[in-house]
């Protein structure tokens, strides 16, 4: 599903002489169409060319790979409890290490150690290099972002209020991480190595290495993508103070409710944080990037996608329904996460709960029924319709080239030119990842039933995780290699668990990480694999690097997490927490809400036969057809080259993130990504071909530099600015219920 490269764009060589795609495959004929990836994007962006005597296991390699990793964990982990969670992505590290890079080559010392013998070393090789550089972002590549796992630690710990010791969580953490190494190894050879799967993020990462390597020589008038890079991250340094503290109501900033303060209605309207969102803008690249990564590098057409299924949820189904008062739609809050009595009231959970931390049916059936917002009933139906959506447009569009590409094993003709370049390389065996699957799975079976008791998940459940995961990882890895989004498989194996094995929130919990992180991190895994495919690292250096990487990762996550949990009070108690305490922890909330309604209550009791919501099992139907419709109109009209361009596993997963990201998370990503994506890459595609990586890079380095900056210098010491500029979105009615007799704190009556 590439877009098909146009021969007038040819893609920059690099300055120092290297092995090109005609030394790589001498034995067969080289044509200009074979110079470059079908993919334009790819075309314009990646060099085809290599030297493979450049070194890359150095010494400075590992020292700033390792601390780089470590850092980010650090950081990610600290950053991910906040009410905005700020995550400093490994461009971060990506830039800061150059000048150390650059600093250690200049000053360590270059005597050979062990001189003659196999095992020979220097500190220092020579120049800092760029191969040295991709590898050091590849191990931060492991500690950018968060670990899921530690949901279950944190629900469990803080939320239920339950005892969980370090060392049964660090087994459920590090097994978690790195169970995706099978996944990943098993499907390599249909997400890496075809020109197909080109993985748009990674373009970004490449964009910027060839800014901060080669040399360039600046045009009479212009400016080179190095100093372009230097005054963008200035700027977003610079202009971060101002959402990240000074001006906080650029955050989300609602122009309808500052028209109509008091009115409910507008307030539901207008609110980007609580409300639909419209007209709502966020001018910070946090709120625009967060949750759906940098608009920058998403390809329009997946851009379009969002917009539709985004539109779709909030702006049709949600009205509807909540006009209609579908669900007792009007007792609670147009758009929110929390869980509801029938009176509007949030439910106390911990009373459903027994002393063996299992459901008590007498309790619930005392309590009554739970509701969810409409908004979450109907983001959870889109999610139903996307898991099929995501099989059968895979099968309908893709079906074909997977069948090709198992029947073919990859034979010569079918390589591009950076497949061709990378053979000269030895590859990872297949063993091997497959020892790194099989260990763990061992060793994750006898964790859980040697403690049953705390984990709640038997053997079976183990194995079920893992097919899932195996099952969804290639269909869904397709989706993210081509459109840079990616459906999830959490309400699957949310689902799936619960009805099999009803009542325990903590075995819900671990099946859904072991069934949806395991794939998630195989991706990952891919998506790095993918960038070493066009910086030609080898794939064995690659391999070391990510494992490495990740088991440090998952050290300092969990380290760090148990740290904040134990010196936070209150970390995550909305009701107890001060008024304008960052620490809320918004997907931590999400993910025990989920823990609630399919582990400890069970889907028969919410979407079954028990349950409220049943009809909404109809998405699943109509996730199936979807893909199909769009498929016989593309055969029934294939001129019209748009209709394939429809992606419904993207249009109707695109809200996978709501909550806990919000409308304007949305709207202001949307409106980027349009401009990027098709005003300045269709009108100004050279502009766009220099700078538009380059530009995400800068952005979200300056962003991540100024948060952490404002947070050791203002934030630590408790140094705040109150004034109306920091109220957020100012929409403070947008949560109430607008049912007569719903009386709710801070809530008019009507």
């Amino acid at each position: 599903m590439g877009i098909t490269r146009s021969p007038q764009h040819e893609t920059e060589d690099l300055s120092t002489p290297l092995i090109t795609t005609h030394q790589a495959s001498s034995s067969r004929p080289s044509t200009a169409d074979d110079e470059n990836s079908p993919v334009e994007q790819v075309a314009l962006t990646v060099p085809i060319s290599d030297d493979p005597t450049l070194p890359v296991l150095t010494f400075r390699m590992w020292v700033l790979g390792a601390a780089s990793c470590v850092l980010l964990s650090f950081l990610n982990q600290f950053f991910w409890y906040r009410k905005e969670p700020l995550s400093v992505t490994s461009v971060s590290a990506q830039i800061a290490v150059v000048p150390l890079g650059h600093l250690m080559a200049k000053t360590l010392t270059e005597r050979v150690f062990f001189k003659g013998r196999p095992y020979e070393f220097t500190l220092n090789p020579g120049p800092f290099n760029v191969k040295e550089h991709v590898l050091i972002t590849i191990f931060a590549n492991s500690g950018a972002g968060s670990v899921y796992a530690i949901h279950v630690v944190t629900a469990v710990k803080v939320f239920y209020g339950k005892d969980l010791s370090f060392f049964v969580s660090l087994i459920v953490v590090m097994t978690t991480q790195v169970l995706g190494f099978g996944w990943a190894g098993m499907f390599r050879r249909y997400l890496v190595e075809p020109a197909a799967m080109w993985w748009p993020h990674n373009l970004v990462q490449v964009s910027l290495f060839r800014a901060l390597h080669e040399k360039e020589e600046r045009s009479k008038g212009g400016i080179s993508r190095n100093q372009f890079f230097l005054i963008a991250f200035i700027c977003s340094f610079a202009y971060y103070v101002f959402p990240g503290y000074l001006f906080q109501m650029l955050t989300s900033f609602s122009w309808i409710c500052w028209l109509f303060p008091h009115s409910v209605l507008a307030n539901q309207l207008g609110s980007g944080l609580h409300g639909l969102g419209i007209g709502a803008l966020g001018l910070d690249w946090s709120t625009i990037s967060s949750y759906l990564g940098s608009p920058l590098a998403s390809p329009w057409f997946a851009t379009a996608n969002v917009a539709a299924g985004f539109t779709l949820l909030m702006y049709v189904m949600t009205p509807i329904m909540y006009g209609f008062n579908v669900y007792k739609a009007k007792h609670f809050p147009i758009f929110s996460d929390g869980l509801f009595t029938s009176s509007g009231q949030k439910y106390n959970i911990s009373s459903i709960v027994d002393s063996n931390f299992q459901f008590d049916v007498h309790a619930y059936e005392r309590e009554g029924p739970l509701y969810l917002s409409t908004f979450f009933a109907m983001a959870y139906g889109i999610g139903f319709a996307s898991l099929t959506a995501t099989i059968v447009h895979v099968a309908l569009f893709h079906g074909k080239e997977i069948w090709e590409m198992s029947k073919s094993a990859f034979r010569k003709e079918t390589m591009d030119v950076h497949t061709r370049l990378m053979s000269v390389y030895k590859q990872v065996p297949e063993w091997w990842f497959l020892c790194i699957l099989l260990v763990n799975i061992s060793f994750t079976i006898f964790a859980c039933e040697h403690y049953i008791d705390k984990l709640q998940l038997p053997w079976w459940g183990v194995l079920l995780a893992c097919a899932v995961a195996m099952f969804f990882t290639l269909p869904i890895g397709i989706i993210t290699a081509t459109t840079n989004q990616t459906p999830t498989l959490n309400v699957i194996t949310e689902y799936i668990m619960g009805y099999l094995y009803p009542g325990r929130p903590v075995a819900n919990m671990c099946f859904k990480v072991y069934g949806f992180i395991s794939m998630k991190r195989a991706l990952s895994f891919l998506e790095d694999f993918k960038l070493g495919h066009y910086m030609k690292i080898p794939p064995r250096t690659m391999f070391m690097a990510q494992v490495v990487g990740t088991v440090i990762a998952a050290f300092v996550h969990l380290g760090t997490a148990w740290w904040l949990m134990d010196t936070i009070p209150d970390i995550c108690n909305r009701a107890l927490l001060p008024a304008n305490s960052p620490w809320t922890c918004p997907g931590d909330h999400v993910f025990y809400d989920a823990s609630v309604i399919w582990g400890l209550i069970s889907p028969r009791r919410i979407f079954g036969d028990l349950g409220t919501y049943s009809a909404i099992n109809w998405f699943f139907l109509f996730g199936a057809i979807a893909p199909a419709l769009v498929w016989l109109t593309h055969r029934a009209f294939p001129r019209q080259h748009w209709i394939s361009l429809i992606n419904m596993p993207i249009l109707l997963g695109s809200t996978v993130n709501l909550p806990p990201a919000t409308a304007v998370n949305y709207t202001s990503w949307i409106i980027c990504g349009f401009l990027s994506g098709f005003v300045v890459y269709r009108y100004r595609r050279d502009w766009w071909q220099r700078h538009n990586y380059v530009l995400s890079g800068a952005l979200d380095a300056g962003l991540a530099f100024m948060g952490v900056t404002l947070y050791l210098f203002l934030e630590m010491e408790h140094v705040s600015l109150k004034w109306w500029g920091n109220n957020l979105d100012g929409c403070p009615l947008a949560t109430c219920p607008t049912a007569k007799d719903i009386i709710v704190e801070g809530c008019p009556v009507n």
